[in-house]
């Protein structure tokens, strides 16, 4: 086998496309470690102010948030109303799992981040102050410190629950604490 020497002026090349190509190894290699979406589906039913069902019959559960129950607590409706809003009944959704968090709950709902358009649901019912922060055994998601910003800017600003509502208090380990209707 017959070996052909190098030229100088293509070793300037050689390092800059082995890191090129480590770089785009590594990266993938983060990108499979976290888990793969889940597929979407569409809306079937809004159940309350934080659980869809699709067609398929997958409950959803929006992970790390929490909206007043709809029946007994303050602004229960209207955090229904507003998901509603946000996400209606056959609206095709996309849902992101985190890889930091539960797949499902103890009622077997996936835990999911449930994106319209592009737009997080999730985040967007905080920030309109239809549901608060929910960090279940304190786990923190991808999510957690956009939440919270999202809730204090709602607060301050007395969207929603928190003008509704003069027993809410920010709680991120409790979930919705709004009091009685």
């Amino acid at each position: 086998m017959r070996v052909t020497p190098r030229r100088r002026g293509s070793d300037r090349f050689v390092l800059p496309l082995c890191l090129a190509l480590t770089l785009t190894t590594v990266a993938s290699g983060c990108q499979e470690r976290s888990s793969p979406p889940t597929a979407g589906g569409t809306i079937a039913v809004v159940g309350d102010g934080d659980t869809i069902v699709l067609r398929d019959g997958r409950t959803i559960r929006l992970v790390q948030i929490d909206a007043p129950e709809s029946a007994d607590e303050c602004y229960g409706r209207e955090a229904t109303r507003a998901l509603e809003k946000l996400a209606p009944l056959g609206t095709v959704v996309g849902l992101e799992q985190d890889p930091a968090l539960d797949d499902t709950d103890v009622y077997e709902r996936l835990l999911r981040y449930v994106v319209v358009d592009g737009r997080n649901v999730n985040v967007e019912l905080v920030r309109n102050g239809s549901a608060t922060p929910c960090f279940f055994r304190g786990e923190r998601g991808r999510h957690a410190d956009e939440l919270l910003a999202a809730a204090r800017e709602a607060r301050a600003a007395r969207r929603g629950l928190w003008g509704a509502c003069p027993e809410a208090r920010l709680d991120p380990d409790r979930g919705a604490a709004t009091g009685s209707r």
